[in-house]
């Protein structure tokens, strides 16, 4: 049994968004970090084929014009930046943060042609410089409500499955990756989460 206090997160800052709620309906929303890498095309097909948009945190240097990145939107999903290489933010200085963040929206706008507005902090660590970057490139920065801890699960498809649908709440933004894993969870996942009464939407 995964301990909850690892599995729902809570901010204490109103710049930083967890929660996403649809006026119209009970609903979550489905978050993928780390990619794009080489599962991205068969968490489309299970997206594609269960009608379900999802917003995907990417890092930059991942991020060539090869990969599917078109599909991605055109499938109706959203990308965001997850820095340039994954770093711990909060461990540099407030211009070594804007050169990494500011380098990684770039080098993202550039490739797809749209507009970065969503960041998501490597590893969910920030500080009040990392709060300021984003500011001032005017990106919002997402956290999440419940984090799967699917890389901790490799050999347990099914328990990245229950720390989800065991915290469920409307509007709750759900931290998942681009990993084998996950892959393998998540058609059961989206059929417990629309059991339980919740449609999905993005940010």
């Amino acid at each position: 049994m995964v301990d909850s206090s690892r599995v729902v997160y809570h901010s204490m800052n109103e710049q930083v968004i967890t929660t996403k709620k649809n006026p119209k309906t009970k609903s979550v929303v489905l978050t993928f970090d780390d990619g794009p890498g080489r599962v991205l095309p068969s968490l489309l097909d299970i997206l594609s084929k269960e009608k379900v948009p999802a917003t995907f945190f990417w890092q930059s240097r991942l991020l060539f014009q090869q990969r599917p990145w078109k599909r991605v939107l055109d499938d109706g999903h959203q990308i965001g930046t997850h820095s340039t290489k994954h770093v711990n933010l909060a461990k540099l200085s407030f211009n070594e943060q804007y050169a990494d963040i500011a380098g990684s929206v770039e080098k993202m706008e550039s490739i797809t042609g749209m507009e970065i507005t969503y960041f998501r902090p490597p590893f969910g660590q920030y500080n009040n410089d990392t709060l300021a970057v984003a500011e001032t490139l005017n990106l919002i920065p997402v956290m999440w409500k419940i984090s799967s801890m699917d890389w901790e699960l490799k050999n347990n498809p099914e328990q990245i499955v229950e720390n989800v649908v065991q915290h469920l709440e409307d509007g709750a933004i759900i931290l998942l990756h681009e990993l084998p894993q996950t892959l393998e969870a998540l058609p059961n996942l989206i059929r417990e989460i629309r059991a339980r009464g919740y449609q999905f939407t993005n940010l």
